[in-house]
């Protein structure tokens, strides 16, 4: 809870500090039209990426395979213009990390290995010990 709140008040903070240093570089209105530019080219490049995701993901159907790249990847072209949309330098860098294929995909493949190595670790460590009891009222029964 405590790092929720942290990432809650930190982001704004630091999104702000970086609009400030940027906007004493190149100008207050400079800053506030690059902060627009880099929405709209963002969600325009998230449209066609989640166009050529949703394509991808039909094909995969087609060949009798489960498209689940393509589900993952949907839901991060999604979280990337969500993070497009918010004003700001340091969402806007995320949401490009996230839109660019190639970024995407070690993104991806980076989060799978590590929820698999965690999952080994938990699998490794679940050990079920039980003893067999026999019930006698049961042998009883079946003799009657």
């Amino acid at each position: 809870m405590n790092s929720l709140l942290l990432i809650i008040i930190g982001i704004p903070v630091l999104e702000i500090f970086v609009m400030i240093k940027i906007g004493q570089q190149i100008g207050a209105l400079n800053t506030v039209l690059l902060i627009f530019f880099t929405a709209i080219i963002g969600v325009y490049y998230a449209r066609i990426e989640g166009l050529n995701t949703i394509r991808s993901g039909i094909k995969n159907l087609y060949e009798n395979k489960t498209p689940i790249y393509e589900m993952i990847s949907g839901a991060s072209i999604a979280i990337a213009a969500i993070l497009l949309i918010l004003p700001g330098f340091i969402t806007d860098t995320l949401g490009f990390l996230l839109i660019f294929p190639t970024t995407r995909k070690i993104l991806i493949n980076t989060f799978i290995k590590k929820k698999n190595v965690n999952q080994n670790n938990d699998e490794k460590n679940n050990v079920i010990e039980a003893e067999i009891v026999e019930e006698k009222d049961k042998d009883k029964k079946d003799e009657l």
